[in-house]
């Protein structure tokens, strides 16, 4: 009788939806899949089912709704770009969603297992690597022989399926803790091999005794996809009618911003709801015959050297590395593209300074959330004009950045937001003391740079680089292979090849 009274002690099974995440309806996350790894086609399919969806919850067929909407949004696709969105794309929503005191709970056992409804391979990189779960337990999703995924999942009843698994789990010993959304039954589900029963929301009194809190999840420093809102279904249908007045809105601005004057520009910008936000003093042109000044900025999109050069009234060449063709024809500025070979880079950005200003982003590469990632030490090595900006921006629908997919089209994606909105702050030129000139060392030159544009923006540093983003969103190491037109054609039709099988 002992043995079978025995608990895991400090162990915790909880379901995700609706207890570690404060919402219990999946249906968003299952927009962002039919979204990011398929297209619109598939997106707008789905949103036109939710009233069927809702219906069938309605009625207590959860389980049938649940499969439409895992029917729907993963159908025909391949089970690595299910993976490759919830590796990128859904961390982020689902971090943004976490239940803090759910959370504290969780992460106070020493044992953790997540439960959850939806297909195992959209949970399980969030769970294992921001929440630290041991173990996950979800639906699987059927895959054929050809590699495609079925839409179709291996349980029929969920709920005895996760109970029997997790008692598989705990074969020495019933957990101890079992978190569940509100009204969760108990005699049917995981909760009946648990000793506690939680209910969220969880009382506020119940972490008192606990001495071994995590504070906050690890947070999410990469993440990609285009759509900046989760996709209820309130505002997908917005995201839907706006889509067609975004892409003429995008036309009229790429096209004014071509043609007319770059001091201009920011005026005529807030006619179409755009706005440029600018604090602190830019420095003056550069003399004839003086060299230039190196403007360093924070990159948080490809816009940030065309913006600085607006602001500024004057066209500033800016170093690129991993711009699309497409993107480097629409730019009102000159570009500099930069090869990774230290020696060449070094020299044709000294060239360009002795004819005047440059702008360069020393992290590489963009990121989205408050984090600056590691600064190159190239430019401390190459001048002592030195001026730090901080460039930030706000944006309503669309990111304008992309990892996994076609950069070419991020400035149609920025300028399809219906009030995009950029912040400029100019810092003081560095020291002649703060340079290498006084015999600082080109990484320390860089880190202080970094530490004051952090401070500036509320950001945190970091000594993350290009590579590990690309590793963590895309899978690779981030290295540029220039495609043709037709393989750049080729990649924007492949967002549709599911629909074809």
């Amino acid at each position: 009788m002992e043995q079978e009274a025995r608990t895991s002690s400090d162990s915790v099974v909880s379901e995700f939806e609706g207890t570690l995440l404060k919402n219990q309806d999946p249906f968003s996350y299952f927009m962002l899949v039919a979204f990011e790894a398929s297209g619109l086609i598939r997106f707008a399919v789905l949103l036109f089912l939710w009233p069927v969806i809702t219906l069938l919850d309605v009625f207590s067929y959860e389980n049938a709704a649940l499969k439409l909407m895992i029917f729907v949004s993963t159908v025909g696709l391949r089970e690595p770009e299910i993976e490759s969105v919830a590796r990128a794309v859904l961390p982020k929503f689902y971090m943004d969603d976490v239940n803090m005191d759910t959370w504290k709970v969780f992460s106070s056992c020493k044992k953790k297992v997540v439960v959850t409804r939806m297909p195992r391979v959209m949970v399980e990189m969030f769970a294992k690597e921001h929440l630290i779960a041991d173990e996950i337990i979800g639906t699987e999703l059927i895959v054929n022989r050809f590699g495609f995924v079925t839409g179709l999942i291996r349980e029929t009843d969920i709920d005895q399926t996760v109970l029997s698994r997790v008692a598989d789990l705990f074969v020495d010993g019933r957990p101890h803790i079992g978190l569940a959304r509100p009204g969760k039954t108990i005699s049917t589900t995981f909760l009946s091999l648990c000793e506690e029963h939680i209910h969220a929301p969880i009382p506020e009194n119940y972490n008192n005794h606990n001495q071994q809190l995590e504070l906050r999840p690890l947070p999410v420093i990469f993440h990609d996809g285009r759509l900046v809102k989760r996709p209820t279904p309130a505002t997908a249908l917005l995201i839907l009618i706006w889509i067609p007045f975004g892409i003429i809105l995008a036309a009229i601005r790429i096209l004014l911003g071509s043609i007319l004057p770059l001091w201009a520009t920011p005026y005529v910008s807030k006619i179409f709801g755009g706005q440029i936000n600018v604090k602190g003093k830019p420095p003056q042109p550069p003399a004839p015959g003086h060299s230039g000044v190196l403007f360093v900025c924070t990159h948080r999109t490809l816009m940030d050297p065309v913006v600085l050069s607006y602001v500024l009234g004057r066209s500033i060449p800016a170093v690129t590395y991993s711009i699309s063709r497409l993107s480097e024809i629409l730019s009102p500025i000159p570009t500099v593209r930069l090869t990774r070979i230290r020696d060449v880079d070094a020299a044709k950005i000294k060239q360009q300074l002795s004819k005047g200003d440059l702008v360069v982003c020393p992290e590489g590469t963009t990121c989205r959330e408050p984090f600056l990632l590691r600064f190159s030490a190239l430019f401390a090595e190459l001048t002592d004009r030195i001026v730090p900006v901080a460039m930030n921006y706000r944006v309503g629908f669309f990111h304008a950045t992309t990892a996994r997919g076609w950069k070419g089209l991020d400035p149609v994606f920025f300028f399809m937001n219906p009030r995009p909105v950029y912040e400029v702050t100019f810092l003081n030129q560095l020291p002649v003391e703060a340079t290498c000139s006084s015999g600082k060392s080109p990484h320390d030159v860089a880190n202080y740079v970094q530490r004051i544009l952090a401070a500036t923006l509320g950001f945190e540093c970091t000594n993350f680089t290009r590579k590990d983003k690309y590793r963590v969103l895309a899978g690779n190491d981030g290295t540029v292979s220039y495609l043709s037109f037709l393989d750049q054609l080729k990649k924007v039709v492949s967002t549709f090849e599911p629909f074809l099988h």
